[in-house]
């Protein structure tokens, strides 16, 4: 008489550990925490104008080093959220490195952009010579802050990719479709910081909604990781 073969279960998925987790987390409080940030000081510095002036110029000035500080802590949370991203997105999507790559070079052009201060844009802080003079500085926070805005619309076209190639074509429409928003929100702002005459009193304006779009997505992400990539196919070993 046979013996009945044992029944064979496929693994569960695993889920994200409390550390992942909270470096996910790092991902939702990082650009909540820097446009919060640069949205009051920009409303309360003397001298200020918001729809004029880069956020850079935040970190000019007798209280610069608040700017500098929101450099700072927001590099440093979505540096961890880029770490706890690496694991998420390869159980979720079977994703490789470029994603978390990417969203650790936003990180490090905002480590950068707070180490190295920007040379003046425009009139502020009052008084400044337009144009201002370029230094080795100004040249370095320039650098350090194409990396953020080079690699974050870089990052939403490759995860919109996966997204496609996981069937989730919301998904993936939303991440390029920021992708390309935020390049042109880009360009009107760096226009306008040219001071192209049209442009360059919304200048900031067009800055801040770029950064509230990019940032917006990586928040967005975030969040959607750390609800497991609701409705991805997991993958099982």
């Amino acid at each position: 008489m046979a013996q009945a073969q044992p029944r064979l279960h496929p693994k569960p998925a695993r889920s994200a550990s409390g550390r992942e987790r909270a470096l996910l987390a790092c991902g939702v409080a990082g650009p909540i925490v820097f446009v919060v940030a640069f949205l009051v000081e920009g409303a309360t510095r003397p001298g200020y104008s918001a729809l004029r002036h880069p956020v850079s110029s935040l970190a000019l000035g007798e209280y610069g080093w608040t700017q500098r500080a929101n450099f700072l802590l927001t590099g440093l949370l979505l540096l961890a959220f880029a770490v706890g991203s690496r694991p998420a997105l390869r159980r979720a999507y079977a994703a490789g490195i470029w994603v978390p790559l990417l969203l650790g070079a936003v990180a490090v052009g905002l480590l950068g952009a707070g180490i190295f201060a920007t040379d003046p844009v425009g009139d502020y802080p009052p008084g400044t010579a337009v144009p201002a003079p370029q230094t080795i500085t100004g040249n370095l926070h320039d650098s350090f802050s194409a990396l953020v805005f080079l690699g974050l619309p870089l990052a939403c076209c490759v995860a919109g990719y996966r997204f496609a190639r996981a069937g989730r074509r919301g998904l993936a429409v939303y991440s390029v479709a920021t992708a390309v928003v935020f390049w042109v929100l880009f360009f009107l702002s760096s226009a306008g910081f040219s001071q192209q005459t049209a442009l360059a009193p919304v200048g900031g304006l067009f800055q801040r909604l770029t950064l509230v779009v990019g940032l917006g997505w990586i928040g967005w992400l975030a969040l959607h990781l750390l609800r497991g990539g609701a409705g991805a196919p997991s993958r099982t070993d």
